[in-house]
């Protein structure tokens, strides 16, 4: 029996037996037909997901409206000092996205994991493909919150991209020092001061020049990511990029 057969077989297995629990029907109307391959959400849902085009900020890729034919930095990048070279979103990061990505993290709506690495893989596959770069490194948990929610959603994610890509992921190399507030409610300043020296790369782990992508789920001031990128440059990374599958407004 072939690989191909057997991967076939398998996931036909995995549908029909998610299937049995979850109806073949969108998690978010509840009233059309979809697959757990597409992540339990229509097509009529899939209407209001809205990828990120240019014009954007070239550091943070905040997107804009209108005709904007240089390359500019927004104000919260200048503000900010952000460590990262650049950081880049699949989609905004609008109701349903937010919703979704809710579910999926604080919920365990793990069915929606396909439709999520299926807007970060759109994005990115195709940038990455004609760069090269040396890892992807997801956004770690705080131990005592990733026993918590019992999963990572950036290490998923993650493992999405770098089976996409061919990529390797290292979710090893940096860890979650401190267990942080959460960003949500917090000032811009606030999040940068929660984060500061929240991450640090492992004992004994030096790093040899090696360009890195960090993936999270959702880039609102930047300030995780860039934190998590200094830790990374402190111990030799040439250049940090940040992908993530939304941006917040």
């Amino acid at each position: 029996m072939s690989l191909f057969v057997l991967k076939t077989g398998l996931k036909s297995w995995l549908d029909a037996g998610l299937a049995f629990f979850y109806p073949r029907v969108c998690q978010l109307c509840y009233s059309e037909s979809t697959t757990a391959s597409e992540g339990y959400v229509g097509a009529h849902c899939w209407q209001s997901v809205r990828f990120i085009k240019p014009p954007f900020c070239e550091c943070c890729g905040l997107p804009y409206e209108g005709e904007i034919t240089t390359r500019f930095e927004c104000g919260n990048c200048r503000q900010m000092e952000l460590r990262f070279q650049s950081a880049r979103a699949a989609v905004v990061a609008g109701k349903l996205v937010l919703d979704v990505i809710h579910r999926y993290k604080y919920q365990r709506a793990l069915w929606f994991e396909p439709f999520l690495a299926d807007l970060l893989v759109r994005a990115a596959r195709p940038i990455l493909a004609a760069e090269h770069w040396d890892m992807i490194v997801p956004v770690p948990l705080h131990p005592l919150k990733k026993r918590e929610r019992e999963f990572n959603q950036a290490e998923r994610l993650a493992a999405r991209l770098g089976a996409a890509t061919g990529i390797p992921v290292d979710t090893r190399v940096l860890h979650r020092v401190a267990p942080t507030r959460t960003q949500t409610l917090l000032t811009r300043e606030q999040r940068a001061a929660n984060v500061r020296h929240a991450f640090a790369v492992r004992p004994g782990c030096q790093l040899d020049s090696e360009r890195i992508i960090i993936v999270d789920d959702v880039l609102t001031t930047g300030a995780t990511t860039s934190a998590c990128a200094r830790a990374l440059q402190a111990a030799g990374a040439e250049e940090v990029c940040v992908w993530t599958v939304a941006r917040g407004l």
